[in-house]
């Protein structure tokens, strides 16, 4: 079964460096077993890191432990789609790339909201 993104194509990869994805496939996939629902790909800013830092999800941080180097401005990211959702309710919602983006995020956000921090379109 195919993966479709919100623009209702097929789902592009997000990123590979970082690996990102649930799965770390590169890709916001959702195959129904993912509880986040780390379905919405963006490009991360400093503003939404310390966001998601304050909001209790530090992503900025490495953890050597686990395999996760931290993340930085820039870097493409699948994010959880409650979290995007959250993060543009308070005004710090990070650019998204919408052919990345799995179409299960349309649950949490609109299209237009969507669309209105889109890198592609």
């Amino acid at each position: 079964m195919s993966q479709l993104n919100v623009i209702g194509e097929a789902l592009q990869p997000c990123s590979y460096d970082p690996m990102t994805g649930y799965f770390r496939t590169g890709c916001c996939e959702n195959h129904g077993d993912d509880p986040g629902m780390h379905v919405v790909c963006v490009v991360l800013t400093d503003e939404f890191l310390v966001f998601s830092k304050q909001a209790g999800n530090d992503l900025s941080t490495p953890m050597p432990q686990y395999g996760f180097a931290g993340l930085n401005h820039g870097d493409q990211w699948c994010l959880c789609a409650s979290r995007w959702q959250e993060a543009f309710e308070a005004g710090s919602a990070p650019r998204v790339v919408l052919a990345a983006t799995h179409l299960s995020a349309l649950e949490y956000s609109s299209l237009a909201d969507l669309r209105s921090h889109a890198i592609d379109g």
